[in-house]
C-alpha cells in the first residue's frame, strides 16, 4: 500500500515538474516571439520623439543565441512645414555583442551597416515646423540610444554620403558612392598606451568617378576626439563640378581631372593640417558659352596658363590649416605663394606629403 502511494506521489511530482518546465518553455517562446515587436515599438517611439525629424523602422529580427538584432529599413527624414527631405536611410544594420572583446572582460558591441545612405542638405531646412532648429544632439543621441552597449567595432559596406544645396538653380550635389569604412577598438578594449588607439580606414567613389581613400587613427573616448588622418581623392573628372564652379566662380571646364590630398591632426581641440588640390590637363571654355562668359573664362584661363607647371600640366596649391577648432585659419598668403611654387619652382608631388604628425597638433595645443 505504501509502495503504491509512493509511486503515485512520484508520478504526481514528475507530472507537475513537466508542467512547470513546459510552462517556462511556452513563456520563453512567447517572449521570443513578442520581443521583436517590443523592440520595434521602442525604436519607433524613439525616432518619433526627435524634434523636426520623422523616422520609422520597418522590422527588427532578434538572434538571442549570438546576442544580436538586425534593424531593417530604418529611415529618418528632415521635416519642414511643407515637406520631408531624406536624411538617413539604413536598409540593414546588424548590432551584436563583440564576442572577442567579451573574452577580454569587456561588454561592448559591434555594428555592421549595409547600403546606408546619408544626405545632408546645406540649407538644413530652415523653415521648420515650430520655427526652431533641432540640435545635432537631438538625432545623434536618439540613434545611438538604439545601441544598448558602447560601440567598439564599426563597419560600413556599400554606403553613400551626399551633400546638397537645393535652393540653387541647378541644385548643387556632392556625393560619395561605394563607401567602405572600418573603425576598430573604439573603446580601447585592446588596452593600448597609444594616444590614438583606434585605427580607421575607408574608401569610396566620388562625384566624377574619383577614387577616395582615408586612413588614420582616432581617440573616440575623449569628449572631443583626437585624430591623425590622411586622405586622397584622385582622378576625379573636373567637369563633374561645373555646377559649383559656374555658380561660385563663373567658370566651367571642358575637360580635365582634379586630385586632392590632405592631412589633418587634432589634439586637445587644436587642429593642424593642409589640403592640396591639383588640377590636371584641364581646359576652360565650352563651345556653347556666350561672349561674356568666354571673355571671363579667357581671363581666368590666362592666369591658369601662367601659373600652371608646364612639365606636369598641373595647377596646384597647398592650403595650410591651423588653429583651435572654434577658429581654424586657412593661410591665405601661403596658399598664394604655393601656387607660384608649384608653377615656377618645383611641382608638387601627386600624393600625401606625410609632413603632418599628431605631435605637431599636440605641441601647439600645449602652448
Amino acid at each position: 500500500m505504501k509502495k503504491n502511494s509512493h509511486n503515485s506521489k512520484r508520478k504526481f511530482y514528475k507530472k507537475k515538474r513537466f508542467k512547470i518546465i513546459a510552462s517556462i518553455v511556452i513563456l520563453l517562446v512567447i517572449a521570443r516571439l513578442a520581443l521583436p515587436y517590443i523592440v520595434k515599438n521602442y525604436v519607433n517611439k524613439t525616432l518619433a520623439n526627435i524634434p523636426e525629424y520623422y523616422g520609422h523602422v520597418e522590422d527588427i529580427d532578434i538572434s538571442l543565441y549570438r546576442g544580436a538584432y538586425t534593424i531593417k529599413d530604418l529611415y529618418l527624414n528632415k521635416v519642414n512645414a511643407k515637406s520631408q527631405v531624406p536624411f538617413l536611410n539604413f536598409p540593414k544594420t546588424d548590432i551584436s555583442i563583440e564576442w572577442k572583446s567579451l573574452f577580454k572582460g569587456s561588454i561592448v558591441s559591434e555594428i555592421i551597416m549595409y547600403n546606408p545612405q546619408v544626405t545632408y542638405i546645406l540649407e538644413d531646412q530652415e523653415a521648420t515646423v515650430n520655427g526652431e532648429q533641432a540640435e545635432l544632439d537631438d538625432w545623434t543621441t536618439a540613434i545611438t540610444d538604439l545601441v544598448p552597449l558602447e560601440i567598439n567595432h564599426f563597419e560600413v559596406h556599400n554606403g553613400k554620403v551626399g551633400i546638397a544645396q537645393i535652393t540653387t538653380e541647378p541644385s548643387l550635389d556632392l556625393y560619395m558612392d561605394d563607401v567602405e569604412f572600418t573603425a576598430e577598438n573604439l573603446r580601447n578594449v585592446v588596452e593600448n598606451n597609444n594616444k590614438l588607439p583606434s585605427p580607421i580606414s575607408g574608401s569610396g567613389v566620388s562625384i566624377g568617378n574619383g577614387n577616395f581613400n582615408i586612413n588614420g587613427a582616432i581617440n573616440l573616448i575623449k569628449t572631443i576626439p583626437d585624430l591623425d588622418i590622411d586622405f586622397e581623392l584622385t582622378n576625379a573628372s573636373v567637369t563633374s563640378v561645373n555646377d559649383f564652379t559656374r555658380h561660385y566662380g563663373g567658370i566651367d571646364f571642358e575637360y580635365g581631372n582634379i586630385d586632392v590630398f590632405g592631412e589633418i591632426a587634432i589634439a586637445n581641440s587644436y587642429l593642424k593640417g593642409y589640403i592640396k588640390p591639383m588640377l590636371k590637363d584641364s581646359k576652360l571654355i565650352g563651345k556653347d558659352d556666350g561672349i561674356l562668359s568666354t571673355i571671363w573664362e579667357g581671363f581666368v584661363g590666362l592666369f591658369k596658363f601662367i601659373l600652371k607647371n608646364q612639365g606636369t600640366k598641373t595647377l596646384a596649391t597647398k592650403v595650410p590649416l591651423e588653429g583651435d577648432l572654434n577658429n581654424v585659419n586657412a593661410g591665405i598668403f601661403p596658399t598664394i605663394i604655393n601656387i607660384f611654387e608649384n608653377g615656377w619652382i618645383k611641382a608638387f608631388k601627386t600624393e600625401v606629403d606625410k609632413d603632418i604628425k599628431f605631435k605637431d597638433a599636440l605641441n601647439n595645443a600645449k602652448k
